[in-house]
């Protein structure tokens, strides 16, 4: 008999409880940019991105137009066209 909780549970007897996590888990979002020619264009992209509600760990690269962030929610394209239209460029 189990003496931990003093349930009653034979102790000899395994028991697997799978608790699901409540936390949301992270989306990964790419597009492409046009229009961008310096890293002051990244910098911009990048700040008006990271201002979207749920967005984090933005990351732009310069060569490829490449956007790519992690969001806790759903992200509509809309929001993004809009950050980076924002910014001063377009999606791709």
């Amino acid at each position: 008999m189990c003496t931990s909780c003093n349930c009653g549970t034979a102790t000899d007897s395994v028991e697997t409880i799978q608790i699901a996590s409540t936390a949301a888990r992270p989306q990964t979002n790419s597009y492409t940019v046009t229009g961008m020619t310096c890293g002051h264009c990244v910098a911009s992209v990048t700040e008006e991105v990271q201002a979207i509600d749920g967005v984090r760990d933005v990351a732009v690269d310069l060569a490829s137009g490449t956007l790519t962030f992690a969001s806790d929610q759903a992200v509509s394209r809309n929001a993004v066209e809009d950050a980076v239209r924002e910014a001063g460029y377009s999606l791709a």
